[in-house]
């Protein structure tokens, strides 16, 4: 049987060995953007005014790109004083940060060069490092969650919410029907208005949970049972 090794730059070894002994989890960086290699054809198609860099295709809602002014369209030519040429030279020097540490992004935006300073986030999309005790649970529920913007709940007229912002393999998804883009309002009874609200209402609670909430762009309220 052949086996194959995921060889990583010996900074990130390093600094995931460091997370783990002082944490307890690896705190990772995140910009909040896909992206693509810019190639002939991509910049053919975008009519691009570079040859090599990496290519923003969206800019999440919450991200510490969009708070920084990045948009999409832009073309990474440089972060952290480092040229990048790939996707995987940019998730590099991502990797090797932890939230809360401030990175200059260089741009090339329809033919200008724009410099911007972004403070990274952890995934949840703040800047602070992520809680163990935090991670565990919602790793549980396999979801991301963060807190519902003003407009958004006057939109939909609620005091506030946390949004479902995305699902991978965990209870939710497992045992609900619950869908992406679900605002979570209550949990058995419980009004909840932010990501930290969530977080002390699931907290070493054992058994059934009743969760409540909505969808911005379905009618009435929708309620989900689960076991914990």
């Amino acid at each position: 049987m052949r086996v194959m090794a995921l060889l990583w730059p010996s900074n990130i070894v390093n600094k995931v060995v460091e997370d783990l002994l002082k944490y307890g989890i690896v705190q990772r960086g995140f910009l909040g953007i896909t992206i693509r290699g810019v190639d002939a054809t991509l910049i053919k198609e975008k009519e691009l005014e570079v040859e090599t860099g990496v290519y923003v295709d969206s800019v999440g809602q919450n991200s510490a790109a969009k708070e920084a002014g990045i948009k999409e369209g832009d073309v990474i030519v440089e972060i952290d004083g480092k040229k990048v040429n790939t996707t995987s030279e940019l998730q590099e020097v991502v990797a090797s940060h932890r939230p809360g540490d401030k990175l200059e992004v260089k741009v090339n935006r329809k033919g200008k060069e724009v410099v911007s300073q972004v403070v990274l986030r952890n995934r949840e999309g703040e800047t602070n490092f992520l809680d163990k005790a935090r991670t565990t649970i919602f790793n549980n529920l396999g979801a991301q969650f963060e807190d519902l913007d003003k407009k958004t709940a006057k939109k939909l007229n609620i005091d506030g919410g946390v949004k479902v912002s995305k699902l991978f393999a965990g209870k939710l998804k497992r045992n609900t029907a619950i869908k992406e883009g679900f605002i979570i309002t209550k949990i058995d009874g419980r009004v909840i208005k932010s990501v930290d609200d969530l977080e002390t209402a699931l907290k070493d609670k054992k058994g059934g949970v009743l969760i409540e909430g909505v969808y911005e762009d379905l009618p009435g309220t929708h309620y989900y049972a689960l076991g914990l």
